[in-house]
């Protein structure tokens, strides 16, 4: 015997959690006050690209960049996997809309400087981030 369905189910109401965070100084190692919207998110794009993916036991495996293995690799083979995996790390944020417009800079020995732009909720913002190649 099965048991009967009205087929009443509760409607699921998606919220929009607050980007409020802690405020970091990288420079100065320390971390003091709060910070939201873009300096959250500008901060929380600084954070998913500088931590290795798989390396730190404190965050979740899906967190962070997988750059180091392009170390050693020829720049023909780093410029496109640097750029598809920037934007696969941070499209997993709902906040970014966007990740485009790369330029690559090789006039470093074993640096590669990628600059591109982020679309998100909050606008338009420019980054940068050097892979050692």
């Amino acid at each position: 015997m099965l048991p009967k369905n009205n087929m009443d189910f509760a409607v699921v109401e998606e919220k929009e959690q607050p980007s409020k965070t802690f405020k970091m100084n990288a420079e100065k190692n320390v971390v003091r006050g709060t910070c939201d919207d873009v300096e959250a998110l500008k901060q929380a794009i600084f954070l998913m690209l500088n931590i290795e993916r798989y390396s730190c036991p404190l965050v979740s495996f899906n967190f962070g960049a997988q750059l180091s293995d392009l170390i050693g690799m020829p720049v023909s083979y780093c410029i496109p996997q640097a750029e598809y995996r920037i934007r696969d790390t941070l499209m997993q944020d709902d906040r970014i809309d966007k990740v485009y417009d790369f330029s690559f800079d090789t006039s470093k020995k074993g640096i590669l400087l990628a600059k591109f732009k982020v679309d998100s909720i909050f606008g338009s913002i420019e980054v940068e981030k050097e892979v050692s190649i």
